[in-house]
């Protein structure tokens, strides 16, 4: 079969490997789509374990069924996750399963970006595989993976009826959280952007766009009776984006910082006035079974809208392509991969 390898973010290349074999327990997928992750594009996080195959906002069809796996059957349209956790631990007790061990250890073979991965037992047995409803498409269902996560985040957040939530970044998970936001029945949404196509993209799926080159917190006032925002949510990782969203947030509000920083990134905060304040500051990462069928709620239902987020497709083939437009966005947001075109 074809794969898309990866080297660095300007060396991915369409090399040959075999069909993976699956054991008992265990399903082989054919891939139809899979999305282009910012997290594929980090190269100081991927390059290290170079050369590989990524790809984890997958879906396809059921190609073979293992021995005793029950509930699926060939041609079944399914979402695939790629890291599960163990539902048995302390940590996914308590409602934190993306810091359980497990979903830090387990993954698909050999990634999405492939024609065929092999999902391995404990993944289907631990909610790593749902049918796909029929209102959703394949390339709909790429989105299922990162629009869970931000439904965890804003749960974390509390992201209510009624709230003034601001986004700084809206990249593709920056629209993601405008539309939850939306559905979750915040009363305004503003999002910030630097050029002129991402804020055309915060004003299409439901934000009043702030260019980031201006005064945040007064543009947020003035649009907002007086006030900041409740819920202030981190899509961009620079110091800029962290200084806006402090002296964005109203007093007894929420910080949520969403993208991943480079390492050794460190902020500078006046833990006085974060006290004084009484802002809550919080992360997330991932997501889980709840959230994972939540999305998918969302999608079928039509109150997120995934369709119009993709901007590119392109064949395994020109996947280079496709990582260098996620690296270097210019007029696009989304880009799927479609293995077997």
């Amino acid at each position: 079969m074809r794969v898309a390898m990866y080297y660095n973010n300007n060396d991915v290349r369409l090399e040959d490997m075999p069909i993976p074999e699956i054991s008992e327990g265990e399903l082989l997928i054919k891939i139809i789509a899979s999305g282009i992750c910012g997290s594929d594009v980090m190269e100081w996080y991927r390059i290290k374990k170079a050369p590989l195959v990524l790809g984890h906002e997958t879906t396809g069809t059921i190609e073979k069924v293992g021995k005793g796996v029950n509930g699926y059957k060939k041609g079944d349209k399914v979402f695939v996750t790629h890291h599960v956790p163990c539902y048995k631990c302390n940590y996914c007790k308590r409602g934190e399963e993306t810091n359980c061990e497990l979903l830090h250890k387990t993954k698909y073979y050999p990634g999405g970006f492939s024609e065929f991965l092999r999902l391995p037992k404990i993944n289907i047995q631990n909610f790593g595989i749902f049918k796909l409803p029929k209102e959703v498409s394949f390339e709909e269902g790429t989105f299922i993976e990162p629009l869970a996560c931000v439904v965890r985040a804003q749960k974390k957040a509390n992201v209510k009826k009624g709230d003034t939530v601001l986004v700084i970044g809206t990249g593709v998970s920056g629209i993601l959280h405008i539309q939850t936001a939306k559905a979750n029945g915040a009363k305004k949404i503003f999002g910030t952007a630097r050029s002129e196509h991402h804020l055309n993209y915060a004003k299409k799926f439901g934000a009043i766009p702030i260019n980031a080159n201006d005064n945040v917190p007064e543009k947020v006032r003035s649009l907002n009776d007086g006030k900041l925002a409740d819920v202030v949510i981190v899509c961009a990782a620079n110091q800029s984006a962290y200084n806006q969203a402090i002296s964005s947030v109203a007093n007894g509000g929420t910080l949520l910082f969403y993208a991943p920083a480079d390492p050794g990134v460190n902020l500078n905060l006046d833990m006085n006035e974060i006290w004084k304040k009484g802002i809550r500051m919080m992360s997330s990462y991932a997501a889980a079974k709840d959230d994972l069928k939540k999305s998918i709620e969302l999608i079928r239902t039509k109150k997120v809208n995934v369709k119009d987020m993709i901007t590119h497709r392109f064949q395994l083939s020109e996947a280079q392509k496709g990582f260098q437009l996620t690296a270097h966005p210019q007029n696009s947001l989304k880009v799927i991969i479609e293995p077997h075109k």
